[in-house]
């Protein structure tokens, strides 16, 4: 649910007018959407490069995982969910919150890791260097939008 979405339904809840501060929320949402679509659109551009360059810093740094151990399908596969991730982070700048992470990407996730044997500290590693590559391409106005989702992402696994 967008940030919009989230504060019409709170205060239809509460059978009330949005109050100033809730107004001020919407225009501070709206006043960066530009900002908010650059962001995404670069995110969706670039994605198999932050995906492939986070993936060569990951495994600079953690050498020894089972996404480098020379089967091509698990690496494809783990890239895969590195890029579904970047796709959910852009889900969560347009939204203006962490909805889309909450109910799409965290829910189940740990757990599926933890049964499939991938090391919870490694997912962190990976996140973080696919934060890293996105802060390249970025400008700063659109990076300050995306790392608490990026940070979200990270303290998840």
């Amino acid at each position: 649910m967008s940030i919009v979405a989230q504060v019409i339904a709170q205060s239809d809840a509460a059978d009330r007018f949005l109050s100033s501060a809730e107004i001020a929320k919407l225009e501070d949402f709206f006043s960066k959407g530009q900002v908010r679509i650059r962001a995404a659109q670069k995110l969706a551009e670039n994605e198999q490069k932050i995906v492939q360059e986070g993936s060569k810093r990951f495994w600079a740094k953690c050498p020894n995982t089972p996404s480098n151990k020379g089967n091509p399908q698990k690496t494809a596969l783990c890239q895969r969910d590195q890029g579904w991730y970047i796709r959910l982070v852009s889900y969560c700048i347009l939204a203006g919150n962490d909805k889309p992470l909450e109910d799409i990407g965290l829910n189940g996730m740990r757990e599926m890791y933890i049964s499939l044997g991938v090391p919870l500290p490694n997912l962190r590693v990976a996140m973080s260097c696919l934060k890293e590559v996105a802060a390249g391409i970025l400008s700063s106005e659109e990076m300050a939008l995306a790392a608490p989702y990026f940070d979200r992402l990270i303290r998840a696994f």
